[in-house]
């Protein structure tokens, strides 16, 4: 990625959650590798047939199991906030290739016929020297009433926000000075096949050294895994996950993005579907504090089960 970045040759990066697996292919090389993106791609094609879709989400019980053990660690003090996923087996009458093609995500990516990402959250952007991070923490459905409202003024939200906020704005300045929050708390609509959701986004900035495309790659690897997928305070909770959670994430909860030569934008790999042995799997789940309900977040992860296609 430093090299890349140095020469200013434009590259895509994939990145895993254990920071064991990495891809970088020049744009040049993707159509013989098999892996297609899009970034802020406007949405053309329409699905003309009807989707059937369903979830098979992980037994309460084993969920509680580990939702109980994280709790422990947060009244220990280990951790103050903690990202709890599982897997979910889904049966859906789409391909990989179909829902790449017809969702309608901000970052979309599929990688040869083992998984496809529709991502609503950037990790990072860099803009002239400007690097942005948009932490999303907070989901409700927007079909109820009151929901913004309700959603913007619920404690164990707001908590977990600003817990997240706090953790981004101290990891970019490892990479940046004047680093500062330039939005807080803003709302943006995501319409998936089931519903419409609410999600909370902040926005965090700072400036980079004058040569920072030289060194892509330590400033992307330096912020890694990201803060609002895994916790805080990072390292403890990061070993709290890997206990509490039934198998590794690997490229759930990972990174991708775009170096264009000069800018670079880039995605945190939730909204996941794996192809695992010919079963899709499909990765969830959410934020866990001292204040969380372990009925609320069971159902938090199940309603992030969907793909964004109407």
């Amino acid at each position: 990625m430093n090299k890349f970045g140095k020469e200013k040759i434009p590259f895509l990066f994939i990145i895993d959650f254990e920071l064991e697996n990495a891809f970088v292919f020049p744009i040049s090389d993707l159509d013989k590798e098999n892996v297609h993106f899009k970034i802020n791609h406007k949405q053309e094609q329409i699905l003309t047939k009807e989707i059937k879709f369903r979830k098979t989400p992980v037994n309460f019980n084993i969920y509680k199991k580990s939702f109980d053990y994280v709790n422990e660690e947060i009244k220990k003090g280990n951790s103050y906030l903690t990202n709890l996923t599982f897997p979910t087996e889904i049966n859906i009458n789409l391909s990989l290739e179909e829902i790449f093609i017809f969702s309608n995500a901000k970052y979309k990516l599929l990688f040869k016929n083992e998984f496809v990402v529709f991502s609503p959250e950037t990790f990072v952007k860099i803009e002239d020297g400007i690097i942005s991070s948009y932490p999303m923490k907070g989901t409700i459905d927007a079909g109820i009433p009151n929901a913004k409202e309700i959603l913007l003024n619920d404690e164990k939200e707001l908590a977990e926000h600003i817990t997240i906020v706090d953790l981004i704005r101290n990891d970019l300045s490892i990479v940046a000075k004047n680093v500062y929050v330039d939005k807080f708390r803003y709302i943006e609509k995501i319409k998936t096949n089931e519903k419409e959701l609410f999600q909370v986004s902040s926005k965090i900035v700072g400036e980079l050294e004058q040569n920072y495309n030289e060194k892509i790659g330590e400033i992307i690897f330096s912020l890694l895994p990201a803060g609002s997928i895994s916790g805080a305070p990072k390292k403890k909770t990061i070993e709290i996950i890997k206990s509490a959670e039934i198998d590794n994430r690997g490229f759930y909860t990972g990174v991708f993005g775009i170096f264009d030569g000069n800018n670079l934008d880039s995605a945190v790999m939730i909204r996941f579907i794996e192809n695992k042995n010919g079963k899709l799997i499909y990765r969830s789940g959410g934020g866990i504090t001292y204040l969380s309900d372990v009925n609320l977040e069971y159902q938090e992860l199940i309603d992030k089960v969907y793909v964004p296609i109407i």
